[in-house]
C-alpha cells in the first residue's frame, strides 16, 4: 500500500513504482547508484518469487565495486522511486501478464 508525504504518493514496492511509471533508484554507501526500469525489475522478482517490497528487496541488491573492495556483499542504504530515466533494463513481462497484475492492483 502506498504511503503519502506532502500529499504525494510514495511507492513502497517495485510493482507500485512500475504501475506509476517510475524508475527504481538503488544507492550504496559509497554513493554509487543504479537506476532500474521498474517493469523489468518487478518481473525479475516475480519470476524468482521474491518479495518486491523495498525493505525486502534491499537484500537482493549489492554494490559490485564495494564487494570487490571489501570482499563481501555490501547492501544498499537506499531504495526509492525516481523520475529519472532508467539506465538498467531487464526483460519485460508479456503484455497479458502485466495487464493481469495491473487489474489485481486496481481491484
Amino acid at each position: 500500500m502506498a504511503r503519502y508525504q506532502n500529499d504525494f504518493k510514495l511507492a513502497t514496492c517495485i510493482f507500485e513504482a512500475a504501475a506509476w511509471g517510475y524508475s527504481v533508484r538503488v544507492v550504496c554507501r559509497c554513493r554509487n547508484e543504479a537506476l532500474f526500469d521498474a517493469h523489468g525489475l518487478w518481473w525479475k522478482f516475480q519470476q524468482k518469487r521474491w518479495s518486491d517490497d523495498f525493505r525486502d528487496a534491499a537484500q537482493r541488491f549489492y554494490c559490485r565495486s564495494c564487494s570487490q573492495r571489501h570482499r563481501r556483499k555490501v547492501r544498499p542504504i537506499l531504495i526509492e522511486t525516481s523520475d529519472k530515466p532508467p539506465k538498467i533494463r531487464m526483460p519485460l513481462p508479456d503484455e497479458r501478464t502485466w495487464k493481469n497484475a495491473i487489474n489485481r492492483f486496481r481491484g
